[in-house]
């Protein structure tokens, strides 16, 4: 696989992949449009992750991840800030989430 240069291309190969769902992280854990409840970050696992560093602002960074969660029987995207523009609360959620790849 060679790896997405842009955000644009990380989305299109997460959806060839089956990650189709857009998934936000909310202060319970991930939703989507078509959950009634927030899904756990802890049992979400998180099988792919592409970090962007903005072009003129290296502090301008975003992070894309592909998402399975199992109790959905789905996959997603989280696309959000990452490093110094994110909010504290989600920067939270993303390193409890991106921790759980680390296995």
């Amino acid at each position: 696989m060679t790896t997405p240069g842009t955000v644009t291309e990380a989305l299109a190969f997460l959806s060839a992949a089956g990650y189709v769902d857009d998934d936000r992280l909310c202060a319970d854990g991930i939703v989507d449009d078509r959950a009634d409840a927030p899904h756990p970050v802890a049992t979400a696992s998180v099988d792919y992750t592409f970090r962007f560093e903005g072009n003129s602002d290296p502090g301008d960074s975003s992070i894309v991840l592909g998402v399975r969660c199992a109790e959905w029987g789905r996959k997603g995207v989280i696309v959000s800030a990452y490093g110094a523009d994110a909010d504290p609360e989600s920067a939270a959620m993303l390193i409890a989430l991106t921790a759980t790849a680390e296995h």
